[in-house]
């Protein structure tokens, strides 16, 4: 079969070019559109399940919400394993695929399910999925530099303007925010007070919510004029909390700030985040989607961030904390020094040791040629281009030299030894088509008569 093939690439030499030529091509249009990225993604194949239960203890969020998720997660088709997290206030399902599902398919199956499962969880309790990234799709990390702002104007900033502007990069997941102060109200309730009005803290809550309401109503024509008639419910303030009913005592009526202190304050917090020691700082994480080109992603990010950053407050701007881009680049940069070291290298070795020109660039040129090759099997299996594929090729850079330095010198040798071969069956023949010249000719003896 080998011979065969030899064969044929000897008698057909320009098919062989063509094909050498096609492959090339092929493979440099692969390098443009291969995925580029620093680390390869090793993670599970998994669908995050969150669900949110603020004030509630792990115990009781195991109980009532992580126990009849996993329960009923678990008959999915598949599904490997299924893991759950409780903690305070909060419950993470973990549902692992097989590595070869579909993320999006698996997306879909596990909505499927908490259609009914959700039934069975406590009222007002409603689970989420997670983003559609990767444990490793933490691709970029960015705080704000805003001297002089408050930690909570920083975080409003962040969270209403830049996550909502940088979310519609193409390839982004999520903008995980971090940092500062999430404003909210907080109403403080005096218990000796609810004692003393007959009041419980369920009426102070519902007094609030059915206040923080908009109802629309009809649009009247007057004059040819249209007017449209609504009601505007919402709180905008703490005194509007502070004045809302609660009930009627006597003809005067109760309000919250006869039970309650109703304050403008930051949400509960679990941590801070400190930048370089220098103080706590605001910002996000954008999380790459699922099977995304890490370098292109990090590209367009950076771009979207230079329009966000024109509608930003005067002296706020990006500061950039982690850019994989950075490492990227040095990761392909690694394989184009190892490459050009390598053929000036096996160039030399060539030269020096089989004293043959032609043989040097024939193996030169299998070292381009097969690389780019190779990048065709990366993008037909979908694995990007990493420190470890990265690395793979810039090691099998050696056995396609070798190979090549090999089946040069035995080529050489053996063109060598046939040459001597018919150097040497030439000289004997030389020599006895020499000897016979020397020789007189001899003549026939007469035949005797009888």
């Amino acid at each position: 079969m080998i011979e065969q093939l030899i064969r044929f690439s000897l008698r057909n030499r320009f098919v062989v070019l063509l094909i050498a030529g096609g492959l090339f091509g092929w493979g440099i249009y692969s390098v443009k559109t291969s995925k580029i990225d620093a680390i390869p993604d090793l993670s599970e194949n998994q669908v995050i399940v969150f669900t949110e239960w603020m004030g509630r203890s792990p115990q009781l969020i195991e109980d009532q919400i992580t126990y009849p998720l996993v329960t009923n997660l678990q008959g999915l088709p598949q599904v490997k394993y299924v893991r759950g997290t409780s903690m305070f206030g909060m419950s993470f399902v973990y549902v692992i695929f097989n590595d070869d599902t579909d993320v999006y398919w698996a997306r879909e199956r596990v909505l499927e399910r908490l259609n009914y499962a959700s039934r069975l969880l406590p009222g007002g309790v409603s689970p989420t999925l997670g983003p559609d990234g990767t444990g490793v799709g933490h691709i970029l990390w960015y705080t704000l530099d805003a001297p002089g702002m408050d930690l909570g104007e920083q975080r409003a900033i962040q969270d209403w303007y830049v996550a909502f502007g940088l979310q519609n990069v193409p390839g982004v997941a999520e903008i995980a925010s971090f940092g500062g102060f999430q404003k909210q109200y907080q109403v403080t309730v005096d218990p000796n007070k609810l004692t003393y009005y007959g009041l419980s803290v369920p009426q102070v809550i519902t007094a609030i919510r059915t206040n923080n309401n908009e109802a629309g109503g009809r649009k009247f024509e007057l004059s040819g004029i249209g007017y449209i008639i609504k009601t505007t419910g919402y709180l905008g303030s703490v005194e509007q909390i502070q004045n809302i009913p609660i009930k009627t005592l006597n003809t005067v009526p109760i309000r919250v700030a006869d039970v309650a202190t109703v304050q403008m304050t930051g949400a509960t917090r679990l941590g801070i985040f400190d930048l370089n020691g220098a103080g706590e700082a605001v910002g996000g994480i954008v999380v790459m989607r699922y099977g995304e080109n890490a370098d292109e992603v990090i590209g367009n990010v950076k771009k979207k961030m230079e329009e966000v950053a024109r509608g930003l407050p005067q002296g706020v701007k990006f500061n950039i904390v982690y850019d994989r881009s950075g490492l990227i680049q040095e990761s392909v940069s690694s394989i184009q020094h190892t490459l050009m070291e390598e053929m000036i290298v096996v160039s030399l070795v060539v030269i020096l040791f089989l004293l043959h020109w032609r043989s040097a660039i024939s193996i030169i040129v299998q070292i381009p040629i097969t690389i780019a090759t190779s990048f065709i099997l990366l993008n037909a299996f979908d694995i990007s281009s990493n420190i470890m594929s990265l690395t793979g090729i810039a090691l099998a850079i050696g056995v396609i030299v070798d190979n090549g330095i090999i089946m040069a010198e035995n080529a050489y040798k053996n063109l060598a030894v046939r040459q001597a071969e018919l150097t040497a069956e030439s000289r004997k023949v030389g020599a006895y088509e020499k000897t016979n010249e020397n020789k007189p000719e001899s003549t026939p003896h007469p035949q005797t008569q009888p």
